[in-house]
């Protein structure tokens, strides 16, 4: 009975957690309001590395962690009771060690939390992103190629689309069905009659399905030139002809985030810019303050992001690089002699890479108020810096070629998500309909990641993290067990940019709340 009584009372503290976190975060954003609107080819990126943040890894001069302590959201949040009963949790402890992962589940709560809730599904969606990491590239690829498409022939596309075998045979075969782009009735007739076409025959039933549609029809007899584009973009259409109920959903999401894109202003290229950096797009839709930031800065981002060792440096400490916004030759020379200089020395080689680098530094001489850019919106960019290396040039070109466009979408919090969302979808089909024609996954991963889009797409970014987690009993207790405290944590960009920080975990641990918290809870 005193078993059974104890239990009842950890079940009950759990859920009053969950409900008083839920509650004391929509409190803290109250008090910390919400983040919001308020030239010449780099040298190649080297790889970032990172790993599992600990206090070892808090280094002479870094200041990071102090500063994140003195932050009005990181004093109330830990001195909240129920906060500090979460974070004792050895679960959260585990979560909170791994900062692209607190990332991803910020930006994704509700994916997450829904799939943690079955652990067995959770494990085959990791296992899905480890199988198929290898082809991400090529699926990214195939990703753009199909959102220049679809911008451009939203209609014809999902017309198209609405039949998947038939969809499927076009895309696999797609030069051949290029003649149809100056006369759709024609296609119409033959498609009619798809057993006696050898383009078609293998799926004759559905191409007759697609001929008697008439909505579908109509939609292709205004774009034929839908064909074009297909022809024009073979490789990559055959690359993803081999899962067609995947193809045609990746149809569906790309044509979903256009119209929400479209609508902020965005161009076409840009829009095939964020299908091919769908991962790092979401991570800023988290944080509007830092998109619209980087968006206004982009040549001097993209002249750090060319080395993002560094670059996850300063996003990490930015307040500590301020005084440079005034003077970008004094940032030259401290980072020519990083390893004398407290701030950089961790990465001194990365700094003096950096230092080195003519172009890139052209580009900050150019626009040293990056700096304070970054300085202003500490929080923020702290929480992107260990995805740090998905700031590609591809991305940061097209946000600032796009830039009162995207600066559009960070003061639109909800078309910022619609859109983030439907690129994630569309990032985990193409790479499910990539992996299913390269036999890279088992039908069971492949269901796995269909069932799960955004989550798969979360995942891919760094694989290897999320299978770490998936085999972790205790973080998995803890994702399921606080589904409304994490995503009312979420909804705060603040809070989620805490929660992402890489020096959250050790933060906490200096200020005692996880060994606090677990000997309140012992007794």
């Amino acid at each position: 009975m005193t078993g059974i009584t104890a239990n009842n009372r950890k079940y009950l503290m759990s859920g009053a957690a969950v409900v008083l976190v839920a509650v004391g975060a929509y409190g803290l954003g109250r008090v910390y309001p919400p983040l919001g609107p308020s030239a010449g080819t780099i040298a190649p990126a080297e790889r970032y590395q990172s790993a599992q943040v600990t206090e070892a890894d808090v280094t002479l001069g870094d200041t990071s962690v102090p500063e994140l302590m003195q932050t009005d959201a990181f004093e109330l949040m830990v001195h909240d009771p129920n906060f500090r009963a979460l974070a004792a949790s050895p679960g959260f402890k585990a979560l909170a060690g791994q900062p692209q992962v607190m990332a991803a589940l910020m930006a994704n709560p509700q994916a997450f939390a829904a799939l943690a809730s079955h652990p067995n599904a959770f494990a085959g969606v990791a296992q899905a992103a480890q199988q198929a990491s290898a082809l991400a590239p090529q699926a990214r690829q195939a990703s753009a190629a199909m959102m220049n498409a679809v911008s451009g022939h939203p209609a014809a596309m999902q017309a198209l689309a609405s039949q998947p075998q038939a969809f499927a045979s076009i895309a696999n075969n797609a030069a051949a069905f290029a003649n149809f782009a100056s006369n759709a009735n024609a296609f119409r007739d033959a498609a009619s009659k798809a057993a006696a076409d050898a383009r078609m025959a293998s799926s004759a039933a559905s191409f007759a399905r697609l001929a008697s549609d008439n909505a579908a029809m109509k939609a292709l007899n205004a774009d034929p030139q839908v064909f074009s584009a297909l022809a024009a973009n073979a490789a990559a259409f055959k690359a993803l002809a081999g899962q067609p109920q995947a193809l045609s959903a990746a149809v569906n999401s790309a044509a979903a985030a256009a119209q929400q894109l479209r609508s902020a202003g965005l161009s076409n290229s840009a829009m095939a810019a964020l299908a091919n950096n769908a991962a790092a797009f979401s991570m800023l839709a988290g944080q509007p303050k830092a998109l619209a930031a980087i968006a206004a800065h982009s040549n001097a981002m993209a002249a750090l992001a060319s080395h993002p060792n560094a670059m996850a440096a300063i996003m990490s400490n930015a307040s500590a690089f301020s005084n440079f916004a005034s003077n970008a030759n004094a940032f030259r020379d401290a980072a020519s002699k990083a390893a004398a200089d407290a701030r950089m020395a961790s990465n001194a080689v990365a700094f003096q890479q950096l230092a080195g680098d003519n172009k890139a530094m052209q580009a900050l001489q150019a626009d040293p108020h990056v700096f304070s850019a970054m300085s202003s919106n500490a929080l923020a960019f702290a929480s992107l810096a260990s995805n740090a290396h998905l700031m590609s040039a591809q991305l940061l070109s097209a946000m600032g070629s796009n830039a009162s466009a995207f600066s559009n979408l960070a003061s639109n919090a909800a078309q910022l998500s619609s859109a983030a969302h439907a690129l994630q979808s569309l990032d985990a089909h193409s790479m499910v309909a990539s992996a299913a024609a390269a036999k890279a996954l088992n039908a069971a991963a492949s269901q796995a990641a269909f069932a799960n889009p955004q989550a798969f797409s979360a995942m891919m970014a760094n694989p290897k993290a999320f299978a770490a987690v998936s085999q972790n009993s205790a973080a998995m207790a803890a994702l399921a067990a606080n589904p409304k405290a994490l995503a009312a944590l979420s909804a705060q960009p603040n809070l989620a940019a805490l929660m992402a920080n890489p020096s959250f975990s050790a933060a906490l641990n200096q200020a005692g709340v996880s060994q606090a918290a677990s000997q309140a809870q012992s007794n």
